[in-house]
């Protein structure tokens, strides 16, 4: 690694039809989120990042500015990019939308083995409370 680099443990799936872009941006995003990476952290170039995980450095640059672009890092010219302080309401409504993208698969998979929406809740409940 280049002096100041880092790993950000990034994981790229060719299958599943998701464009590497927002494999990589939905990772960081969900790291800034969980604390993992604080207000501040720097994160590695563009072109650093690029080479790790061998891709376009465009495929990377899109990346970050998608993440730019919600409010998740900050970039400063000739000094890389950031991440943003966090804004707790907008921090809360990405969750919340998460929740509900995995509450919706979860729903079409219950429909699918014909779960009742007692049954549903039931399961919620348990793995709720074993939480």
């Amino acid at each position: 690694m280049e002096e100041g680099e880092w790993s950000l443990d990034i994981i790229i799936s060719n299958s599943g039809g998701q464009p590497i872009y927002d494999q990589i941006s939905a990772q960081i995003k969900s790291k800034i989120i969980s604390g993992e990476l604080k207000e501040g952290d720097a994160l590695p170039s563009i072109r650093f990042l690029a080479k790790e995980l061998r891709i376009s450095v465009i495929t990377t640059k899109r990346a970050y500015e998608e993440l730019e672009r919600d409010g998740f890092i900050v970039s400063v010219p000739g000094k890389g990019s950031y991440v943003a302080k966090k804004n707790l309401e907008f921090v809360r409504e990405e969750q919340l939308r998460r929740i509900e993208e995995r509450m919706q698969e979860i729903v079409e998979l219950s429909v699918g083995c014909k779960l009742s929406l007692e049954e549903l809740q039931d399961m919620l409940e348990l793995i709720y409370k074993d939480n």
